[in-house]
């Protein structure tokens, strides 16, 4: 059984149809940048789960972490047995590209309505993702209409037709590609479309992860360069980072905690205010 958390003074609700976990900054004060996040569709597998995981304590930003589509308040028909038979009939189009088109349409909106209701300061804001929320990330990376300043990636879908190639191995079972989710892996494969992103990058990866995230994201860190990004490796640390099936907030790992270190630092020295 997984301990739950309480989460000090944070602000739960919905901006624009988006739920959130919002954590503010140590000093109310005096307006703090925003940072966004996107939990993994494993443990941490909700807003508050990501938010215990990672709470970035010492940073002086609002922390708001987003509900994924498809998960907790929107889980499908079925809830979390419903989302894993959508998964299972197709992946890449019942959930990967449904799920990342609508962050793409919702995530202006929330932004902006986050913006009215917290004290944010105008400015770029800094995006975190893990496994398909950092697959999002990367994909709004690429977009110019909310700027960002970074962003901090922890184990990564960086391509997505390796990762569906290792679920294959991984549960035995044989994905039928077709012309549509081959060109929605294509588009979904950031080592090709590294020169639109438009924000350094940090990639923090488990050392005992599948090669199908560490070699992706190692390729995307050489197109992209020093000065464009810095990979980090967690001794020990597998795929996912809190308490399985992580729907609650937990009581950090020890890895979490050194994956929350690093990017506290990224976003220190990135998020200048």
């Amino acid at each position: 059984m997984t301990m739950s958390v309480e989460l000090s003074g944070a602000i739960e609700g919905v901006a624009a149809g988006v739920p959130f976990v919002a954590l503010p900054p140590s000093d109310e004060s005096r307006p703090a940048p925003l940072v966004l996040t996107w939990h993994l569709l494993g443990a941490p597998f909700s807003e508050a789960a990501m938010a215990a995981a990672l709470p970035m304590r010492g940073l002086h930003a609002w922390r708001v972490h987003l509900g994924l589509p498809l998960t907790g308040k929107r889980f499908p028909e079925g809830g979390f047995e419903g989302f894993f038979r959508l998964a299972s009939e197709d992946n890449v189009l019942n959930v990967v590209e449904p799920l990342t088109k609508q962050v793409e349409a919702e995530f202006p909106a929330a932004v902006a309505e986050l913006r009215s209701r917290l004290s944010i300061e105008d400015g770029p804001v800094g995006l975190v993702g893990g496994s398909q929320g950092g697959g999002v990330a990367l994909q709004m990376l690429t977009h110019a209409e909310i700027p960002v300043a970074a962003a901090a990636l922890v184990n990564p879908v960086t391509q997505l037709a390796p990762v569906i190639a290792a679920n294959e191995r991984i549960y035995d079972v044989t994905y039928h590609w077709s012309d549509r989710s081959r060109a929605v892996a294509n588009e979904y494969d950031y080592v090709r479309r590294a020169e639109e992103l438009t924000a350094p990058v940090l990639l923090v990866i488990g050392e005992e992860d599948d090669v199908s995230i560490t070699e992706p994201a190692a390729a995307l860190h050489k197109t992209l360069g020093q000065g464009r990004s810095e990979l980090v490796t967690i001794p020990g640390m597998a795929h996912e980072f809190a308490e399985a099936p992580g729907l609650e907030p937990a009581p950090q790992t020890e890895h979490a905690k050194l994956v929350d270190a690093e990017l506290t630092r990224w976003f220190a020295r990135h998020l200048a205010v």
